[in-house]
C-alpha cells in the first residue's frame, strides 16, 4: 500500500525563517490550485499561466513560452555574483485521481501524482521570498519552470533554447519530493542519483499457421519467449556486479485464436543503469540478442531503440554544498539519507550534464495521515507541511553559494565545484 513504512518525522519549524512559514498557507493554496488544474507534458498552458501572473505581480524578470510552455524567471540580488539555477518541472500523468479531497483533481484522467505542483509551489515561494529580500543574497538567481519531465522530456530543448545562458548558470540545483522517504529527512548522494532511462519496442515475424501443425510454421510466441528469457541473461552475465542495471520486457502482445500459430509477435521493454559506461552497450546486446535467436528459429525481426535520458549524476561540490544546508535545517545525521539511489529516471540529468549541480529528494511521505501512496499511484499525495521546508532549503543554498562572490566562508564551500564548457571541465 505505501511506499515507506518509516515513521514521519515532524518538522522542526524553528529551524525555518519566519518569512518563510508565513508563507505557509500561501504555498499549500499555490499548491493546491495547481493540483486541482494539472496539465500532460507541452499542454502546461493553465500552469505556466498561473506561473506567469505570480511572477509579473511580483515585479520578477521572466522569459515564457521556453520549448513551448516553459518559464525561466531571472532574480538578480543587490551584490554581484555567481549564478544559480533552480529547476521545478511543471507536468502532470495521465492518471485517474481517486483521492476524495476538496483539491482533486478537476481535469478527467489528469492527476498531478508525482509532486510537481509541490515543485511548482516552492520554486514560486523561493521567487516571492528572492523578490522581498534582493538586498540579502549575492550573484543572481534563475528560476526555471520545465515542462515535460514525465516524457518526452522538456528539460533538453529548454537547454538548447538558451536558458543556461543570458545570463550564463554557474550551477543547478532542484528537488524532488519523495514518498519513498518519510517527511523530514533529505536524500543527497554523490553521483548517479537516478538511472539512465532507454526503452525498446520489438516487432517478431514469423509464419503463422494452424495450432496441429507447428511443423509448416515459425512460432513468433516461440520466438518472443526465447527472447524475453534471453534478455535477462544480459544484466546477469554482461554487467558488471558491481554495477546496478535494469532490463525490463513490459508488453508482449501476440496470437488472436487458441488454435492458431500467431504470424507476428510485439514487445517493448524499458532499460536502467547508472554507470555511463553502458550507454551503448545496452542497445547493441540486446540486438545481438534478438538478431540471434531470430536467425536460429528462422524469423525476422524490426527493432526500435531509443535512449531517452541519462543517468542524473551530483557534481561532487554541489552535492555536498547541499547536504552541508540539510544538516543545518533537518536533524543529522539521522534526517539525511546519503543512500537513496532509485532506477526511476528523471530530465533532470541534461542540465546536470551541462552545468555542475545537484538533484536530491525531500522526504514528503506521513503514513500515519495516510499520505505515503506511491509516486504515479491514483492515491498520491503528499504531507504539505514539508513545502516551507523546501524554500528553506533553496533559499540557504541560494546565500552559501553567493558567498562565493563576496569572498567570506570560501572554505566552506566545496572547490571540487566545477565549471563546465562544452565538454571541457576545469577547476572553479
Amino acid at each position: 500500500m505505501f511506499a515507506t513504512s518509516s515513521p514521519s518525522r515532524p518538522i522542526d519549524h524553528s529551524q525555518i525563517r519566519p518569512a518563510v512559514r508565513s508563507l505557509q498557507s500561501q504555498l499549500v493554496e499555490w499548491r493546491r490550485h495547481l493540483h486541482q488544474r494539472p496539465e500532460l507534458s507541452f499542454r502546461e498552458q493553465l500552469t505556466a499561466a498561473f506561473v506567469a501572473h505570480k511572477l509579473q505581480a511580483w515585479g520578477i524578470e521572466h522569459q515564457t513560452g521556453i520549448a513551448q510552455t516553459g518559464i525561466v524567471a531571472v532574480i538578480p540580488g543587490r551584490q554581484p555574483g555567481p549564478v544559480l539555477a533552480i529547476r521545478a518541472d511543471m507536468d502532470a500523468l495521465p492518471i485517474q485521481e481517486e483521492n476524495q479531497v476538496p483539491y482533486r483533481s478537476c481535469h478527467d484522467g489528469v492527476m498531478h501524482a508525482c509532486g510537481h505542483d509541490g515543485h511548482v509551489a516552492i520554486a514560486l515561494g523561493t521567487a516571492l521570498y528572492l523578490a522581498e529580500h534582493a538586498a540579502e543574497f549575492a550573484g543572481t538567481v534563475k528560476i526555471i519552470f520545465q515542462p515535460a519531465e514525465e516524457g518526452p522530456g522538456g528539460a533538453k530543448p529548454m537547454i538548447e533554447a538558451g536558458v543556461l545562458e543570458h545570463p550564463h548558470v554557474d550551477a543547478i540545483i532542484g528537488l524532488h519530493l519523495w514518498n519513498n522517504l518519510p517527511l523530514g529527512t533529505v536524500g543527497v548522494r554523490s553521483g548517479a542519483l537516478m538511472a539512465a532511462v532507454e526503452a525498446f519496442r520489438c516487432k517478431i515475424f514469423g509464419k503463422g499457421g494452424h495450432g496441429a501443425m507447428p511443423h509448416q510454421t515459425v512460432d513468433s510466441i516461440v520466438v518472443g519467449a526465447q527472447i524475453v528469457s534471453a534478455l535477462q541473461s544480459i544484466v546477469a552475465r554482461n554487467v558488471n556486479p558491481i554495477d546496478s542495471a535494469v532490463v525490463t520486457v513490459g508488453e508482449f502482445q501476440s496470437g488472436t485464436a487458441s488454435n492458431v500459430i500467431a504470424d507476428t509477435a510485439d514487445l517493448s521493454g524499458t532499460v536502467r543503469y547508472f554507470n555511463p559506461a553502458y550507454e551503448l552497450f545496452f542497445a547493441q546486446r540486446i540486438e545481438q540478442v534478438i538478431a540471434g535467436i531470430c536467425q536460429s528459429y528462422g524469423a525476422s525481426y524490426k527493432l526500435d531503440y531509443w535512449r531517452l535520458y541519462p543517468a542524473v549524476i551530483n557534481d561532487d561540490g554541489m552535492t555536498e554544498l547541499v547536504r552541508s544546508v540539510a544538516a543545518t535545517v533537518v536533524e543529522p545525521p539521522v534526517g539525511i539519507v546519503p543512500e537513496c539511489q532509485t532506477m526511476g529516471g528523471e530530465d533532470m540529468s541534461f542540465f546536470l550534464q551541462a552545468v555542475p549541480g545537484c538533484y536530491f529528494f525531500l522526504g514528503s511521505a506521513n503514513p500515519e495521515k495516510a499520505l505515503a501512496y506511491p509516486h504515479h499511484h491514483p492515491r498520491f499525495d503528499f504531507d504539505e507541511t514539508v513545502l516551507g521546508l523546501g524554500v528553506e532549503i533553496f533559499l540557504r543554498c541560494i546565500e552559501k553559494f553567493g558567498n562565493l562572490a563576496k569572498g567570506q566562508a570560501v572554505d566552506e564551500i566545496p572547490r571540487t565545484i566545477t565549471k563546465r564548457s562544452g565538454s571541457k571541465e576545469a577547476e572553479g
